[in-house]
Parts: C-alpha cells; sequence; structure tokens
C-alpha cells in the first residue's frame, strides 16, 4: 500500500490513527477508570505531544495518550449519567419524546425515549435517554395506546426504571457495554399504562420512516415486504427470529440492513447525477469546478440516506470516510484512500470514543483496511485487473482478513457465507437496495408512486431467498467455536496478515498455526474423576451444567418471561456453545415453575438430549421420572437422586429433584427450590447424603428455605446462588446468606459475579467468578456506587 513514509508520519496520518484507536481500546479495557482529573491532565499532554512531536515515535505517543485520556473522560461522563442506585424501582412521571422506530411485539412494545431537558422532570433524567418496555396482558396488536406508540411523538407516562444491568455469561450479549455505548441511562417499564397520555403528534425524520415502513407494508403484499423495510429504512422489527438464524448461518447479516456500502452506492448516484448536471451546463464549472461539484453532491447523498437510516453507526462510519475525501478534493489536496480512512478513523473516534465497544465499527474498518492493504485499485496502484477479478478478490479478503475478528466477536464463523455473498453482494446491492430507494423518492413526489418499485424489490428479493433458506440448513452453513483467551485474535489476525501478503513469501503454511487458539482453544475438560458445575446467570431463575471428562447435564435451563426473554435461547444456549458443549447426554428440569423450566424447549431446539428427568407429575412432555435412589456413573464420577421418592404427589417447589454429585475429590448438591421442610426430611432420611463441599442453595436464597440444622449438617465450603439483579422476592435474602456464612461458607451469588465456575478436582476446589475473571471498567462503577448506597 503506497502511504509513503510521509503520510505515516503525518499528525493525521494512518499511523496517528492507529495511535489513537490503540488508547482508546487501551482505555476501554480497563477494570476501572481513571480519576478525571487525572485523565485531563494526560490528554492535555497527549495533545501538545501529538501536535508538538518531532520523530515518528514521540509523535505516535501523543494520539495513544491522547485517545486513552479522551476515552476515560468520556466513559465518566457517560456512566455519571446512568440512573443512581436510589433512584432505582421508583414510580417517575417523565415526559419526552420517542426516538427511533418502536418495536412492537405480542404482549409488549419496546422503545426509546428522550426525556425533555427542563425542570419539570427529576433531575437525573433530565435530557436522558431511556430504553422502556409497554407490556399488556392481552398478547393482541388490536388498537389502543400500546401500539398506537409512534416514532418522533412526544408523551407523558409513568415508569419504573432502573440503571443498565445485564446478564454475564460466556458468548452471551453484554447488554451493560451495549447500553454505555449508546448512551443509554436507565432501562425500565411504563407503570399504570392508562394514566399515559401523547402530547404531540409524529414529527421529525423518524416519524417519515415509521410512515414509508408503514407504506411499504401496505403496498407490498409479499413477505418479503419485511425486507425490503429493512433494506431501505434500516427497520429491521418485522424481521423473525428464523430470518436472524439464516443471516447468520449464511453470514449476511451485514447486508440486510443498511450498510455502509449502500450509502456508498447513494453517494456515487448523486455525485454522477452533480457530474451530469455539470457536462449539460459546462458554464457552472466557472463557478465550481464539476469534481468539486460531484463531491458536494455525494456527501450530500451520504447525509440525506444515513438520516433515512435514523443515522445508525454503520452509515455515520460511511458519512465521515466520504467527508474526508470530499474535503481533500475541496482544499485541492487529493489524499491516498488510506489516509481518507484514517481520517475517517480519527473524525469518528473524536466525536464518539465509545464506538469501539459496537462490533460494527471493528468490521467496518478492518474490512476497508484489508481491502486497502490487498487489492490494488484500493491502495493506489495503477496495475489493471478485471472487475469480476477484483470482486471475486475482495470477497476473499474480506473473508479471510474478517474471519478471526467473527469468530471472537460471535462466537461463529459461517462455512457458507464466502458462497452466499458471491451472489448476494451484487443482487441486493445492486438491483434490490436501488429498487428500494427508487421506491422512497417515487413515494415522496407522490403517494402510491413507491408500491410499484418496492413491488419490483421484493420480487428481485425472493429470487434469492430460497437459496439461502436452503444454504442455510446444510451441514456447511454454521459452525459454533469455544470462546477463546484474549491473545487469541491478535495471533490469528497475525496469521491472516500473513497469508495475505505477496506470492512468494515464505511459510506461508506455517501461518494456520497461529489460528489454532481461536479456532481450536483448550476446552479444559475435567480430568477422569473430577467434575466442573458452572452456574449460569439467568436472571431470577436457574440453570447448571455438570460436566464429566466427557459427559455434560444441565440442570434446569432457566426462565421464559412474559416480556420475550427466553433464558434457554438467549443465554444457555450461546454459554453452551461458547464452553464448547456440543451435546448433553442428560436434562434434568429441578420442577416445572417457569424461572427453572422456561428455557426447556430453547435448549432442546438447539442440543437435544436422549433423556429428560423431570418430577412425576410435572406435567412437561417427552421426560422420564426423577426418582430418589436413581444413580449413574460417568467417568468416575457417581450421580445420585436423592429427591422426590416414589409416589410422592407433585407439590411444586417441594417436589424438586435433588442430585447429589460425588467425585474423588468432594460432593456437591444441587438442591432446586426445596424448602425446610424437605431438607429436614432429606436429613433424617440420609444424614450423609446432604453433606457437601459445594451447595447450590435452594430456592435462591429464600426465607423458606436453608434449614440452620440442614446448613449445619452440608459442611459446604462454597454455597452458590442463582438469583436476579433487583428481583422483587428480594432473593437471596440476607438473613439466609449470614447463616450460612456463620457455618463456613464463601457464598457467591450470580447477581454480583454473573456466571460462577467451580471444579471439583485433585488440585482441590477452584473457583471463578465471570465478573472477577473479566473486570469491565463499568462494573467498578456500579459496584462503588452501590457500597456507597449501602452505607448511607
Amino acid at each position: 500500500m503506497s502511504t509513503g513514509k510521509g503520510i505515516a508520519a503525518a499528525p493525521f496520518g494512518l499511523a496517528a490513527a492507529i495511535a489513537l484507536l490503540a488508547g482508546i481500546g487501551a482505555c476501554l479495557s480497563l477494570p476501572a477508570l481513571l480519576p478525571p482529573v487525572l485523565s485531563a491532565i494526560i490528554l492535555l499532554a497527549g495533545i501538545a505531544w501529538w501536535w508538538r512531536g518531532q520523530r515518528l515515535r514521540l509523535r505516535l505517543l501523543g494520539p495513544l495518550l491522547a485517545g486513552f485520556a479522551w476515552a476515560g473522560l468520556h466513559a465518566s461522563v457517560v456512566l455519571s449519567a446512568q440512573l443512581p442506585l436510589a433512584w432505582e424501582h421508583r414510580d417517575l412521571v417523565i415526559e419526552g419524546r420517542i426516538v427511533g422506530l418502536p418495536e412492537a411485539e405480542p404482549r409488549r412494545t419496546r422503545f426509546r425515549f428522550r426525556v425533555d431537558d427542563n425542570d419539570a422532570q427529576p433531575a437525573p433524567l433530565r435530557g436522558k435517554r431511556l430504553q422502556l418496555s409497554w407490556y399488556d396482558d392481552f398478547g393482541t396488536y388490536e388498537p389502543g395506546p400500546r401500539t398506537a406508540l409512534a416514532a418522533g411523538t412526544r408523551w407523558r407516562m409513568s415508569v419504573k426504571l432502573r440503571a443498565p444491568r445485564g446478564l454475564r455469561n460466556p458468548g452471551g450479549f453484554d447488554s451493560e457495554r451495549h447500553a454505555l455505548a449508546q448512551r443509554i441511562a436507565a432501562t425500565g417499564h411504563v407503570r399504570d399504562p392508562g394514566t399515559a397520555r401523547e402530547l404531540s403528534s409524529p414529527e421529525g425524520i423518524d416519524a417519515w420512516r415509521e410512515r414509508m415502513s408503514r407504506s411499504i407494508a401496505t403496498q407490498v403484499p409479499r413477505p418479503s415486504s419485511r425486507f425490503v423495510r429493512a433494506l431501505a429504512l434500516g427497520d429491521t422489527q418485522a424481521l423473525a427470529d428464523e430470518d436472524w438464524e439464516i443471516l447468520r448461518a449464511t453470514g449476511l447479516t451485514h447486508l440486510i440492513a443498511i450498510s455502509g456500502f449502500h450509502v456508498g452506492l447513494v453517494s456515487g448516484f448523486f455525485a454522477l447525477l452533480a457530474g451530469g448536471v455539470w457536462r449539460l451546463w459546462p458554464s457552472l464549472a466557472r463557478c465550481v469546478p464539476r469534481s468539486q461539484a460531484a463531491g458536494v453532491a455525494a456527501l450530500l447523498g451520504a447525509i440525506v440516506y444515513a438520516a433515512v437510516a435514523g443515522f445508525a453507526l454503520p452509515t455515520l462510519r460511511t458519512v465521515l470516510m466520504i467527508a474526508a475525501v470530499v474535503a481533500a478534493r475541496l482544499w485541492r489536496r487529493p489524499q491516498p484512500v488510506a489516509t481518507a480512512l484514517a481520517l475517517a478513523v480519527m473524525a469518528l473516534l473524536l466525536i464518539d470514543p465509545l464506538s469501539p465497544l459496537a462490533p460494527g465499527f471493528w468490521l467496518s474498518f478492518l474490512g476497508v483496511a484489508w481491502l486497502l492493504w490487498c487489492l490494488p485499485h484500493a491502495s493506489g496502484s495503477s496495475s489493471s485487473t478485471s472487475p469480476l477479478k477484483d470482486f471475486f478478490g475482495a470477497q476473499g479478503v474480506a473473508t479471510l482478513g474478517l474471519l478471526p475478528l467473527t469468530v471472537a466477536l460471535f462466537g461463529q464463523a459461517s462455512l457458507a457465507g464466502p458462497f452466499a455473498n458471491l451472489l448476494a453482494v451484487p443482487w441486493w446491492s445492486l438491483v434490490v437496495v436501488p429498487l428500494s430507494l427508487l421506491g422512497l423518492a417515487a413515494e415522496g413526489l407522490h403517494a402510491g408512486f413507491g408500491g410499484w418499485f418496492w413491488r419490483l424489490a421484493a420480487q428481485a428479493f425472493d429470487l434469492s431467498w430460497p437459496l439461502f433458506e436452503t444454504l442455510a440448513g446444510t451441514g456447511i452453513a454454521m459452525r459454533w467455536l469455544p470462546e477463546a483467551a484474549w491473545h487469541a485474535l491478535p495471533l490469528a489476525l497475525l496469521g491472516a496478515f500473513w497469508l495475505l501478503l505477496p506470492r512468494g513469501v515464505p511459510g506461508k503454511p506455517l501461518a494456520l498455526l497461529l489460528w489454532l487458539p481461536l479456532l481450536w482453544p483448550p476446552r479444559g475438560l475435567p480430568a477422569l474423576g473430577e467434575a466442573e458445575l458452572v452456574v449460569m446467570d439467568v436472571g431470577q431463575g436457574l440453570a447448571v451444567l455438570v460436566r464429566t471428562s466427557r459427559h455434560a447435564l444441565l440442570y434446569d435451563m432457566g426462565p421464559a418471561v412474559r416480556d420475550g426473554f427466553d433464558a434457554g435461547e438467549r443465554a444457555v444456549v450461546p454459554a453452551l456453545h461458547a464452553l464448547g458443549v456440543t451435546r448433553l447426554d442428560r436434562l434434568v428440569v429441578s420442577h416445572a415453575d417457569n424461572d427453572h423450566a422456561g428455557g426447556l424447549e430453547a435448549v432442546r431446539r438447539t442440543l437435544p438430549s436422549p433423556i429428560t428427568l423431570a418430577p412425576d407429575g410435572a406435567g412437561l412432555p417427552r421426560t422420564q421420572p426423577c426418582l430418589a435412589g436413581t444413580r449413574w456413573r460417568w467417568d468416575g464420577v457417581t450421580f445420585r437422586i436423592l429427591h422426590p421418592p416414589p409416589d410422592f404427589p407433585y407439590l411444586g417447589n417441594e417436589a424438586s429433584c435433588v442430585i447429589r454429585i460425588e467425585t474423588a475429590h468432594g460432593a456437591a448438591l444441587l438442591t432446586g427450590d426445596i424448602g425446610e421442610v424437605i431438607e429436614s426430611r432429606l436429613l433424617g432420611r440420609d444424614p450423609a447424603g446432604v453433606r457437601a463441599d459445594v451447595v447450590l442453595m435452594a430456592h435462591h436464597g429464600s426465607r423458606s428455605s436453608s434449614d440452620p440444622a440442614f446448613v449445619a449438617a452440608t459442611g459446604a465450603r462454597h454455597v452458590l446462588v442463582s438469583a436476579g439483579y433487583g428481583n422483587r422476592f428480594r432473593h437471596p435474602n440476607a438473613a439466609v446468606i449470614e447463616r450460612w456464612q456463620r457455618a463456613g461458607a464463601v457464598v457467591h451469588s450470580t447477581i454480583d459475579g454473573g456466571t460462577l465456575r467451580i471444579r471439583l478436582a485433585a488440585a482441590g476446589i477452584s473457583m471463578q467468578v465471570r465478573r472477577q475473571m473479566q473486570p469491565r471498567l463499568w462494573d467498578a462503577t456500579r459496584q462503588r456506587e452501590q457500597v456507597s448506597y449501602r452505607q448511607d
């Protein structure tokens, strides 16, 4: 790539952009933020060094320090703007405007809400952005206030809020990270929906987007109209889970919503249009040269299309890059494409230093960087190749170069992706998207004119979608990969760089060895006679994975609650994939309550098991009775069911299946939701059976469980609690925790620690708490606030 030494050493060149990004990334990877005063001092020093540094190495230290401090200051401001702990779970009356497009579902509508910035609003919420849900009890789309929520309308409503708080599991979505990147100050739901009042009619760009989306749905009587809405407006709310599964399996998620490539197409069209006007009226060039006019038109087209997409981050990245190129033309200082990319990166990072928290940031810029490195036209080389060869070359580079990042970010690799993209990229981007956009333009001229273009776009899309559905159903479509160590990604990127070097570079086959830590990471399975328990963070519920050296058992699957959250699908299955579990030898449902059995079907769809045990009378399909006295042995580890005995009536919590796990190095006890009565019966019937080194605290730490005699009889050294943050039952009970601690046990909770992993091994009992093993700077901020609040 012909950047040259001068460009690399320039204050705003590629090397400076990389240094700025490295500094920001280092800050966002810290377990805690520096004090704001120290960050401000480092920022001033970094700016001075950046501007005055004479030698390349010294100058690059400037943007590195500036980026580190700038990200720290920005994160401090955003975290301090989140809802204070003292304001959580209050009934608050707020006024504000709906931003973005509301997502209507059968029992709820999710929407973002910007609170008015005036003295009439609660002080911590003024001008803040909230993520809200409006529930109903009917499960219909019948007309009413909830279904009348429209983008751009102002409302007064009563809400109950809490600071952004999410689950922390291997392979799981980090909602706290997402909230920080999106500047969401609080999440919550509408209280007393009957008192909510609409204050104004829809207005603004989001209202126009929603109106156009409804027009597409009305004028295109085809199921594929949902994809036309996504490609034209970035409105993906109508896409079902099955659609996303197909898109992920075929590696096409980057195309289905408005992407930077689509913005580039619109920008190029505007540039060609302006160039044509200047050719028709050459006298215009006396005022503004044709090349500059085309650049300004390209930038205006990109801005307009970004607005159509709701200024989504991928579109803003492309707009900034186009702006950098246009600015260089207006100043009559043409820059290489690599320099334009560097300017776009720095502009975005200086405006939003938290943007690296979004996976799309890395995918977009790294994809362009790979193309600049490998493709001759992108790097400014004058060598000529055919467009077809360039296209296939771009696909190969994107597939190979982005594979390590895709695996690290999403824990999966689409083997069908390269084949699907060969068809989808030209067909969707050059046929479906332009027709969809022409429909928007025609609809803007006169209502009803856009339907003809939108129907053509839907027909064109329907020609390709069946192929992708078939491809997604093949065995080559998707591979889930275990979670790897932090160093696996840089090694794999180095391997990709090595493989993409010019022909003749020696040792390329050896580069594949650098991919092994990412694609085949060590699973760390227990040895013979050892066992590992993984208590997953599923909120107010329970899901425990028990592994031996060659077998896996899942005890409960978490809740499936009214807001559409299915822990089996959203937490348990991703965690199993990330832990490298490819099969489950046995499922055990402790009892049929939703917080334990809600995720059963989601787990069964993905990882079917030959045997599912549940208490007799629980009413769960395709299960065998869980009966006391049943035992089996896997890899030197004995599993023994202690409760319920034969002929025991199904009594909900009290009928929970209790399992004892015996290894050569200690024992564990899984108790479900049993109460003090059953604990006393177990103690009287089999005192030795309840003795265990590790105990799952019964009923999430309820006051009705953990009988003092039972606690003492277990002799537990570690007690595990699975409960949801801020749950309405106030589990685990403080007195119960104190009871276990007085008995000599260390209590670990998913509320504070996320996923809990404990191993009974020859080397002793070892414990891993995910929030401690992988600390995040937003964790430290919330923990300090909780300590301060408790002391007050």
